[in-house]
């Protein structure tokens, strides 16, 4: 995100003027796009990993083959990586874009929409990987009281590599938290920009 140079943010952080404010914002939006890329990166890696598993067994003669849509946890966390990914893209385009004209964002309502994007696909993403860890749990460990078997005993191909696509997920949840931060910190010094200087008026 990038942040007006104007004014005190909130816990008192100076905001600098003048040429250091587009060297801030540089850096900032740099920091942005490269943590974008990589969420764009790890999340098609994750979808990927989880969706293009598949193992197939033969049970008396019948061959049954696993896949993740199997298990609607594991679509949940396809598609939510897909969705990460797209968006990424699109935000990582708008950072190079900034960057090649050197502006600086001043839009409120742009940065307010941005933060919420950000928040909502890192909420999105931490209810699919937590879906998917406790599908894998249960298909690792199996639940007697519901008499659910264990499933990687039979599929371990299957549950490896699902077990990394789970991980790398959660690596992209990771990110995402971050790159939230970074959102919410550009709205707070936006807003609170505004608030210094209707403060300071005489």
């Amino acid at each position: 995100m990038s942040y007006l140079g104007v004014g005190v943010s909130p816990g008192n952080v100076p905001v600098y003027h003048g040429t250091n404010l587009k060297v801030i914002d540089r850096r900032v939006r740099l920091t942005e796009l490269v943590l974008r890329c990589l969420i764009c990166g790890l999340s098609v890696l994750a979808a990927v990993l989880v969706g293009t598993d598949t193992e197939v067994k033969e049970i008396f003669t019948i061959q049954k083959k696993a896949r993740f849509t199997d298990m609607k946890a594991l679509v949940f966390l396809v598609v939510a990586n897909g969705i990460s990914a797209a968006y990424s893209l699109v935000q990582a385009v708008r950072c190079v874009v900034g960057m090649v004209r050197g502006s600086v964002l001043f839009s409120k309502p742009l940065a307010l929409a941005i933060f919420s994007g950000d928040q909502g696909l890192a909420y999105l993403n931490v209810a699919a990987v937590g879906a998917a860890a406790q599908s894998a749990v249960f298909a690792k460990m199996g639940q007697t009281q519901l008499q659910w078997m264990v499933i990687c005993n039979m599929y371990g191909k299957f549950c490896n590599q699902v077990g990394e696509g789970i991980a790398v997920a959660l690596l992209v949840c990771i990110i995402m938290v971050v790159l939230s931060s970074i959102s919410a910190f550009g709205v707070f010094r936006l807003y609170g920009a505004k608030k210094t200087k209707n403060n300071s008026g005489w």
